[in-house]
């Protein structure tokens, strides 16, 4: 197999949609955990529950939401349609299902690495009249910042393996919305065996590095 033959934007649109989706899904893992921390009761089982359903669902489920909610019939997608917005079939589509996919990885991580930090010392903070605004920032984000950083990349990984939930909403539209996964797919579909392996040796390779930069990430935690 001749390499300089082979068309490597799958490379470069898996690695761009997965840093862009790790970004969004790390904002709003860290503000989500942040947020059921401070709850109690039932409505924070609720909003725990519903903040890692995306970790259990079949892929192919999360991306029939997710035409459901940016289709051309729901209220979203016809107001994005009319400001010139199309996200369906489109390289945004490819980040928006890798970041449902990979926040509650991120989520989960989070809200663990914030329990684990002394109550005691929070509340020092507060008795020193130190705004909440600071505590998180400048107390809790870097003491939980190792056990972050673990479940950022595993999130990272998670973004750049998606498959179910890209092909439902972004398609496979080679050079635009064609990730690695899905270039797996259909070389394997397609009888190129040869291409397929490449791609998965690959993704395997990144996967493998990604797994020794957490436990990296666990033993600086300990």
């Amino acid at each position: 197999m001749d390499l300089s033959q082979i068309d490597w934007t799958p490379l470069e649109i898996s690695f761009r949609t997965s840093v862009v989706a790790t970004l969004i899904a790390f904002v709003l893992g860290v503000t989500a955990a942040r947020l059921v921390l401070g709850l109690r009761g039932r409505v924070q089982a609720v909003l725990d529950g519903f903040f890692t359903l995306p970790m259990v669902l079949p892929p192919t489920v999360l991306g029939f939401f997710l035409l459901v909610i940016f289709g051309r019939n729901s209220p979203i997608g016809r107001l994005l349609m009319d400001i010139g917005i199309r996200i369906i079939f489109s390289w945004e589509a490819t980040v928006i299902a890798a970041s449902v996919v990979a926040f509650p990885l991120i989520y989960r991580t989070v809200r663990a690495s914030f329990e684990q930090i002394d109550p005691t010392v929070i509340q020092a903070a507060r008795t020193l009249g130190i705004p909440e605004i600071l505590i998180f920032l400048r107390i809790m984000i870097p003491m939980a910042w190792p056990g972050a950083a673990a479940g950022t990349i595993l999130g990272f990984a998670r973004a750049l393996g998606e498959f179910g939930a890209t092909l439902m909403i972004a398609g496979n539209i080679p050079g635009k919305t064609q990730t690695i996964p899905i270039s797996i797919f259909f070389a394997a579909e397609g009888g190129n065996m040869q291409l397929a392996l490449l791609w998965v040796l690959i993704i395997v390779a990144i996967s493998f590095s990604v797994v020794i930069a957490m436990n990296l990430c666990g033993r600086r935690k300990g």
